[in-house]
C-alpha cells in the first residue's frame, strides 16, 4: 500500500458511534507518538467539521485540521476515492445489511483493509462467502465484528483456549451488562440492525449450508443450551444471548480446525440476568418485539417509538453522557474438557469431561466506550503486526487473525481486561 495513504479513515464519523471512534483514534495516535495519520469521512462537510471541533473538546487534542473526505455510501465512485486514500477503513456506517457490502467491495478493489463493528451474522457470513477469495487475491484483510460484538467474547474464548491444558469439549460464556444509576440505553441504529436480523433470520440456514458444507466433528458429551432458565455454573438466571457472538466464535473454531488442525469444541452464549422476574419480562418483551419485527409496519412502529417498545433500552439520540460513564460489562467464560490430550483432532474421548477453567473479560460501557477501544486497537494491531507473510488476505474473525498478536495485551492496557478467575482443575 502507498505510504501516502492515511493510516486510519473513519467512515461514518458523524454518526453516533463514529464520533466516539474519532475520539479513540485521536487518543491512540497521541499514545503512539503522533506518527500515524487519520482522516474522517462522511456525507456532510458541516457535520464532519462539527465532529472534529467537539472531539477536540472531549479529548483535549487539536483535531480541527484533520483531513476530511466527502464520501456517500450510495456512490461507489466516492467510496473508491475514499478507499484509495486509506490503509485501513474503520467503517461505522450501519445497518451493515444495507450499507456494508459496497464498502467492503470498494476496499478490496482499492487495496484498503476494512474493519467494521457489525453484529449482524447474515452480513458477516455473506461477506466471508462472497469476498474472502477476492480479498485474498488483493492481499486485503476484511475483519468484521470488531466492537463489543464480538471482540470480548471471540478473543475471550481464544484466551481461554490458550490457558486450558488439554482438550476442550465446550466453552459457555455469560454476558452481563452492568447499568449505572441512570440505567442502560442504546442508539436506534443498533436496534434497527437487530430488527432486520430477526426479520431475515431464515436467510442464515441456506447461507451457512453454502459457506460451511462440511459439519465439524461432534462430541458425544453435548451441552444442552436452555433458551431460558437457572444456570448452576454461575448461580444466575440466563437467556440465550441474542447477539452475534456465538456465531462468530463458531466461525473462529471452524477456522482453527480447518486451517490450524485444532480440535473443535461446542459453544454456548447467554445473557446473565438479576432475577427470575427480570428474565420473564425480558422474554415477554423479546417475544413481542420479535413478532413485530417480522413485518415492515411493525419494524417502523418500533423504530418510531423505541422507548415504548423496548422499555427505554433503546432511544433516539442514544445513551446520555452519564449512562455511558457509569455503565460497564463483564463476560464470564467457562471451559470444560479433558486434561489428557488426544493426538488426533478427529478422535473422540470416551469418558466425560474432567477438567474446568473459568476466565473473565470486563470493561467499561459496551456500546460507545468498549466498542471504539476494540475497533481502534484491532486497526492498530492490523497495521503493526499482520502481514501477508504471516497470514494471507481474506475475510476473518478477530480471533482467527489476531490470536498470535499483542491485541489482548493492548486491550488490557486500555481497560478491557482478560483474566483467569479459576485456574484449571477437576470438575
Amino acid at each position: 500500500m502507498s505510504e501516502e495513504r492515511y493510516d486510519f479513515v473513519v467512515f461514518g464519523a458523524s454518526g453516533f458511534t463514529g464520533q466516539f471512534v474519532v475520539d479513540e483514534v485521536a487518543r491512540v495516535i497521541e499514545e503512539e507518538g503522533g506518527n500515524l495519520k487519520m482522516a474522517i469521512a462522511g456525507r456532510s462537510m458541516e457535520k464532519l467539521q462539527k465532529v472534529l471541533k467537539e472531539s477536540s473538546q472531549r479529548t483535549g487534542l487539536t483535531l480541527e485540521e484533520t483531513p476530511i473526505i466527502i464520501c456517500d455510501v450510495s456512490s461507489q465512485e466516492s467510496l473508491g476515492e475514499m478507499c484509495k486514500q486509506a490503509k485501513v477503513v474503520l467503517n461505522c456506517v450501519g445497518p451493515y445489511r444495507f450499507y456494508g457490502e459496497q464498502v467492503v467491495k470498494a476496499c478490496i478493489e482499492n487495496s484498503a483493509h476494512h474493519i467494521d463493528i457489525s453484529g449482524e451474522p447474515q452480513y458477516l457470513e455473506k461477506m466471508q462467502l462472497m469476498y474472502s477469495g477476492k480479498a485474498r487475491e488483493q492481499d486485503v484483510y476484511v475483519i468484521g465484528a470488531c466492537g463489543f460484538d464480538s471482540v470480548p467474547s471471540d478473543l475471550g474464548v481464544a484466551f481461554l483456549t490458550q490457558k486450558f491444558d488439554g482438550d476442550l469439549n465446550s466453552v459457555e460464556f455469560f454476558v452481563t451488562l452492568h447499568p449505572g444509576a441512570d440505567g442502560l440505553s442504546g442508539n436506534i441504529t443498533t436496534l434497527e440492525s437487530a430488527l432486520h436480523g430477526f426479520a431475515k433470520a431464515g436467510e442464515l440456514k441456506p447461507l451457512r449450508k453454502t459457506l460451511f458444507p462440511t459439519p465439524l466433528p461432534r462430541s458425544q458429551y453435548k451441552i444442552v443450551p436452555k433458551s431460558a432458565g437457572f444456570n448452576k455454573d454461575i448461580d444466575h438466571w440466563c437467556l440465550n444471548f441474542p447477539g452475534s457472538d456465538r456465531a462468530i466464535v463458531n466461525r473462529s473454531v471452524r477456522f482453527d480446525y480447518e486451517v490450524n488442525q485444532k480440535r473443535p469444541f461446542q459453544v454456548g452464549a447467554y445473557i446473565q440476568l438479576p432475577s427470575f422476574i427480570y428474565m420473564m419480562l425480558t422474554v415477554i418483551i423479546g417475544f413481542l418485539v420479535g413478532i413485530l419485527a417480522k413485518f415492515s409496519i411493525g419494524r417502523s412502529l418500533i423504530l418510531k417509538y423505541p422507548q415504548i417498545f423496548t422499555f427505554g433500552v433503546f432511544k433516539h439520540g442514544g445513551p446520555s453522557k452519564k449512562q455511558i460513564e457509569t455503565s460497564s460489562f463483564s463476560i464470564t467464560l467457562i471451559g470444560k474438557g479433558w486434561k489428557d490430550k488426544l493426538t488426533d483432532v478427529d478422535a473422540q474421548h470416551d469418558t466425560p469431561p474432567d477438567s474446568k477453567i473459568v476466565v473473565r473479560v470486563s470493561g467499561p460501557e459496551a456500546g460507545y466506550v468498549t466498542t471504539p477501544i476494540c475497533m481502534v486497537q484491532c486497526a492498530l494491531t492490523l497495521l503493526k503486526e499482520v502481514s501477508k507473510d504471516k497470514m494471507c488476505g481474506g475475510v476473518y474473525t478477530t480471533a482467527a487473525i489476531f490470536r498470535d498478536t499483542s491485541l489482548i495485551d493492548r486491550l488490557n492496557k486500555h481497560n478491557v481486561k482478560y483474566e483467569v478467575i479459576t485456574e484449571q482443575g477437576p470438575i
